[in-house]
């Protein structure tokens, strides 16, 4: 396997249109990492950049220990995996996976091992024998993965691959594939725009944005400590509360307040040397679903609100309410069973706040 080395990587368009704005980044050699971000951020272009079927517009791609940024794409050691599986329909699934290696002139005995040997990996030996209109989603996304496998790439390449997957079968292909990487013990790079895909697969996250890089991490570090404003509202699910005011000096400590003013606490003293330099400045405050609760403790901060909407998941429930001037989201336990139009008290852990500055949209804390 190998390491993938992007040094300012840029992708221009003809008419001017930046799809890729100095990227840089370093996948390990056997690390899984997860391109992850909305529709149009450039995560699939910069894929098609490392798998070759896109022009690099400036900048360097390594693989392995050699700059491949002019190198065809069939030569580049890689293997993808596509969104639509791209299998010939009049093909066993045997000849499927044999493809690429006939073409590539392999004789047949060294065929067979390997087609086999990825058929057993991926589950398929019974199923050697069917074409693509005979299987599932998943069977056919298996397939897809098994002819990635057969070619001994150096890198595998997975785009979107589970997003014509209905939702259970999604859970499973993931599980799946996870197996997939401690099997083979390969590099991997995996686009989706699903962030919950993207923190149970990744050992680390590219998040983008509009072609910027925003962060890279391991999934924790990205929930934990995000960078900025869009990277807190990113990942996540539901999203982090996000709460505009000012932080102030009043007598003698420092105080947030929100834009509305019906919000107001002291910051806690760990926290005063951090903001110190943002006194007078606007600032947003973010706090997880999670950390909003209907049960008070020592570190809350209460505040009153109207349910707009309750999502129930089982043993936990989704409440969103109206309070603050804001929208605030919490995941509280199904004890009690709230309804929409409920008065309801919620409380703010203060220990768990995050501070971001407004203008540049960076974490002060």
């Amino acid at each position: 396997m190998a390491q993938v080395q992007l040094n300012h990587i840029e992708k221009i368009y003809e008419g001017g249109f930046n799809a890729a704005k100095d990227i840089n980044l370093h996948v390990n050699d056997k690390e899984f990492v997860v391109f992850v971000g909305p529709s149009g951020c450039g995560k699939s272009t910069l894929l098609r950049m490392i798998a070759g079927l896109e022009e690099i517009t400036s900048g360097e791609l390594i693989i392995g220990d050699n700059d491949v940024s002019s190198t065809p794409a069939k030569n580049r050691g890689i293997a993808m995996v596509f969104q639509n599986y791209a299998l010939y329909p009049h093909m066993t699934v045997f000849q499927n996976m044999a493809f690429g290696l006939k073409i590539k002139k392999v004789n047949k005995k060294e065929i067979y091992k390997r087609v086999m040997a990825a058929a057993e990996i991926l589950e398929l030996e019974d199923l050697m024998d069917k074409r693509p209109g005979q299987m599932s989603g998943g069977q056919r996304q298996r397939v897809a993965i098994g002819r990635a496998i057969v070619r001994r790439p150096k890198v595998f390449l997975f785009d979107e691959p589970l997003s014509n997957l209905d939702a259970k079968l999604r859970g499973q292909m993931r599980v799946e594939i996870a197996k997939l990487h401690n099997k083979l013990d390969a590099t991997m790079i995996y686009v989706t725009h699903d962030q919950v895909e993207a923190m149970t697969l990744g050992d680390r996250i590219a998040v983008l944005n509009d072609g910027r890089l925003e962060q890279f991490d391991t999934p924790m570090s990205l929930y934990n400590k995000p960078v900025n404003l869009f990277v807190a509202r990113f990942m996540g699910s539901p999203p982090m509360n996000l709460i505009e005011g000012q932080i102030s000096r009043q007598e003698g400590s420092l105080r947030f307040k929100n834009t509305s003013g019906n919000l107001e606490f002291d910051i806690p003293e760990g926290l005063e040397k951090q903001l110190a330099e943002n006194i007078d400045k606007p600032v947003v405050m973010g706090v997880r679903s999670e950390r909003v609760s209907d049960k008070r403790d020592n570190e809350s901060i209460p505040f009153q609100g109207t349910i707009t909407t309750v999502e129930l998941l089982g043993n936990e429930q989704i409440i969103t309410v109206m309070g603050l001037s804001d929208v605030i989201i919490s995941r509280v336990s199904t004890k009690k069973i709230y309804t929409q139009g409920d008065s309801v008290e919620l409380f703010m852990d203060v220990s768990s706040f995050y501070f971001f500055d407004k203008e540049s949209e960076l974490r002060i804390i």
